[in-house]
C-alpha cells in the first residue's frame, strides 16, 4: 500500500460547523483568540479558558464528521493512510480514521499543570478551578497554545518523510511548525492542497491545487488517487 499523508487544519471541521478564529477577524467562538489560547491568558483568567474549552468539549459532542472526514476514512480501504491534524476536535476519528496524531493537543483530554506527563480522557466532561490530578495540581486543557512547544511534532515530520503522497486540506499553511511539514515531505511525492482559498505556498514544490472546500475536494481527490494509482 501506498503511504498517504493527510495533513489537515480548520478548514477540514468548519463543513461541521465548527468555526475558524482565522476566518472571524482573531476571534474564536466570539472570543479572543490569546485570551483563551495562551499561557497569558490562562494566568490572566484561568475561569475564563476552563469555561471556553468547556464549552468547546460541549459543541464537540453533538458536532458529526462532514463528508470529508469520511471520505478519508474510507480511504483507508486503498492506502496505508495517517492524518496529522491541526485541529483539537476529533471528528476523524468519529469517522472511522484509525491513525490520527493531534498536533495541537485534543479537546477530550485533560493535563495537569505541574506533571505534563498525566494526562487524563475526560471525554466531554467540563472541568473546573480546583479540578486537580493526584499530585495535587490544577487540570489544564491539553491544547498546544500560542507560544507553547509543539511535542508532536518531530513523530509528524518523521511521518510525512516516509510519505508516498502528502495532501494538504484546509490549512492556512501560516502557523509554524506544521506549515514547515512540507518540507519533509519527500521531493519527488506528489503533493495536493485542498482549499476554496489562496494559500501560500513554496514556490520550489509543485502543487496539485484543488479549489473546493473540504468535503467536495476530497472527493475530487479520491477520484484522482483510486484512478492514478489502484487502476493503473
Amino acid at each position: 500500500m501506498k503511504k498517504l499523508v493527510v495533513l489537515t487544519g480548520s478548514g477540514m471541521s468548519s463543513e461541521s460547523g465548527l468555526k475558524t478564529f482565522r476566518e472571524s477577524g482573531g476571534l474564536w467562538e466570539d472570543y479572543d483568540v490569546m485570551e483563551v489560547a495562551s499561557f497569558t491568558g490562562w494566568t490572566k483568567n484561568m475561569d475564563l479558558v476552563l469555561r471556553f474549552y468547556n464549552e468547546r468539549r460541549a459543541q464537540l459532542k453533538d458536532a458529526v464528521p462532514n463528508e470529508g472526514h469520511k471520505l478519508l476514512a474510507d480511504l483507508e480501504k486503498y492506502f496505508d493512510l495517517q492524518i496529522i491534524t491541526q485541529n483539537v476536535d476529533n471528528l476523524h476519528e468519529k469517522a472511522g480514521s484509525t491513525k490520527v496524531l493531534h498536533l495541537h493537543g485534543i479537546l477530550t483530554r485533560v493535563r495537569s499543570t505541574g506533571d505534563p506527563d498525566l494526562v487524563y480522557e475526560i471525554g466531554y466532561k467540563p472541568i473546573y478551578a480546583g479540578d486537580t490530578c493526584e499530585k495535587g495540581f490544577q487540570l489544564r486543557p491539553d491544547i498546544v497554545w500560542f507560544g507553547e512547544a509543539v511535542p508532536a511534532i518531530e513523530e509528524a515530520a518523521a511521518i510525512t518523510s516516509a510519505a508516498d503522497i502528502f495532501v494538504v486540506i484546509g490549512t492556512s499553511m501560516v502557523v509554524y511548525p506544521a506549515a514547515g511539514l512540507i518540507d519533509f515531505a519527500p521531493k519527488n511525492v506528489p503533493v495536493f492542497l485542498i482549499d476554496p482559498n489562496d494559500v501560500a505556498v513554496p514556490i520550489y514544490r509543485h502543487i496539485n491545487f484543488i479549489k473546493e472546500k473540504a468535503g467536495k475536494g476530497v472527493a475530487v481527490l479520491k477520484e484522482r488517487l483510486l484512478k492514478e494509482y489502484l487502476e493503473a
